[in-house]
């Protein structure tokens, strides 16, 4: 990574808008890395500099012309390639898909052309952004897993490959490689940011991310994706949140946190235990430990309901045509969603907005939860993409959440601080993960 790579996209986006750098100087600089770094990671899925340098050189010569600036103007951005591209193919990860060139833009590269950035290149996926792990290694140790479903995302950004990109979420797909990759992922609420042209696993969890290497850019991106669109039903109609400009303002107050170890605390290993007793007590009379009603633990198995659910429903036409090219995973969680009864997909959706409203009385207190990101360090294996254990119930509940790379393992790999907040408050709870990082990494400092 050179100076110019390690510079936030904020500076960037900046420094463009100012004429101090062009597109073009800031997109070789990218591609550099990528000659560099690429070959042993493999976080992409499709790249072509040519293209890359003439989107933006296009958008050199528009600034030049004295076109309107747009809030990503000549940043490099990285797309998921489970994410519809007209001019690039989008293979979902499977080889079912192979060549398989979109038509149109997703809802979200569309905004994110709109807002002037510049497609770099396709990030490698699992398996229909389930569990069958990638090639693409983890940038901190390649014997790792960098984890998954956005493993090319989270590795590209966490490698300085490229200072955005995009990722998406049902289980725990931003928020886990994020961890493990030691950057910011951000999973807005859920119906936040559009989702037409994205792969369907299960409409009531999926969402998109963002992920970057501070909260300021991973809300400057999110600023760009959010708002209503027609062909996503969970997207309202409504002013937009100001994501970044929020982030980076001031605490009115210090602000609280509830320390919730979830049902699954038993899940995560020693060391985390006693990294957030730490971190907890660091926060002193800023943290309360905070424990959720038993009803909570029967999160888990109803999120599994909705999204076996859902493949199902929305992912069996693959087992039709080619049944044979899936992965075990893909086939038995297929299975499992056709066996699953109505009766129990409905009282899950209830449950859901039963245990949001229950949520309430804890943001009625608090400015966000805190709890872990991960079980723990990125697995030493590429045969796995780890667990979303600690993911999954804020998936299920559509609340927003980002993980924030404040700690380390005894192997020395990164571990993520995650925050959640109420749903539909994005906004307040990138200002508080903004804060906590800021706290945190000024005492390490």
């Amino acid at each position: 990574m050179n100076d110019l790579t390690a510079r936030s996209a904020v500076s960037l986006r900046d420094a463009i808008a100012r004429g101090e750098l062009s597109s073009v100087e800031v997109v070789s600089a990218f591609l550099a890395v990528i000659d560099e770094k690429e070959p042993e990671i493999g976080a992409w899925a499709f790249i072509d500099r040519d293209h890359a340098l003439a989107q933006a050189k296009g958008l050199d010569e528009y600034r030049a012309a004295g076109g309107a600036l747009g809030p990503l103007h000549g940043l490099p951005v990285g797309v998921k390639d489970i994410i519809d591209t007209k001019d690039m193919p989008t293979e979902n990860g499977t080889i079912i898909d192979a060549g398989r060139h979109p038509r149109e833009d997703a809802a979200i590269v569309t905004r994110l052309r709109q807002a002037g950035a510049v497609i770099l290149g396709k990030t490698t996926t699992t398996e229909l952004a389930y569990y069958q792990p990638t090639q693409t290694k983890n940038p901190h140790n390649p014997a790792h897993t960098p984890g998954g479903s956005s493993a090319g995302s989270a590795a590209a950004v966490g490698s300085g490959m490229v200072p955005l990109a995009v990722g998406t979420q049902t289980g725990g797909s931003v928020i886990r490689p994020a961890s493990f990759c030691d950057i910011v992922g951000f999973k807005p609420s859920h119906g936040l940011v559009p989702r037409t042209g994205v792969v369907t696993q299960a409409f009531e969890l999926d969402t998109i991310g963002t992920m970057a290497r501070s909260v300021a850019d991973a809300g400057l991106l999110a600023d760009a994706l959010q708002g209503y669109d027609p062909g996503d039903a969970a997207t309202k109609v409504r002013a937009a949140v100001r994501l970044r400009e929020t982030a980076e303002s001031d605490v009115p107050v210090p602000p609280l946190f509830a320390f919730v170890k979830t049902p699954v605390w038993d899940q995560a290993e020693p060391f985390l235990h006693e990294a957030f007793e730490e971190l907890s007590t660091e926060l002193g009379n800023q943290c309360d430990e905070v424990t959720l009603p038993d009803s909570y633990a029967h999160a888990w198995p109803a999120h599994r309901a909705i999204m076996v659910t859902g493949f199902a429903r929305n992912l069996g036409h693959y087992e039709a045509r080619a049944g044979e090219k899936l992965s075990s995973h893909m086939r038995e969680a297929i299975a499992e969603g056709r066996e699953t009864k109505a009766l129990e997909y409905l009282a899950a959706c209830h449950l859901r907005e039963k245990l949001n409203d229950g949520l309430g009385d804890i943001f009625d207190q608090y400015d966000a939860i805190l709890t872990p990101a991960t079980t723990g360090e990125a697995p030493a294996s590429l045969e796995t993409t780890g667990n979303p254990v600690f993911n999954a119930m804020w998936s299920f509940l559509g609340t927003p959440a980002i993980t924030l790379p404040l700690l380390s393992g005894p192997n020395g790999m990164p571990v993520g601080v995650q925050l959640v907040g109420p749903r539909g408050d994005d906004a307040r709870l990138l200002r508080t993960a903004n804060w906590l990082q800021q706290r945190i990494m000024g005492q390490a400092g």
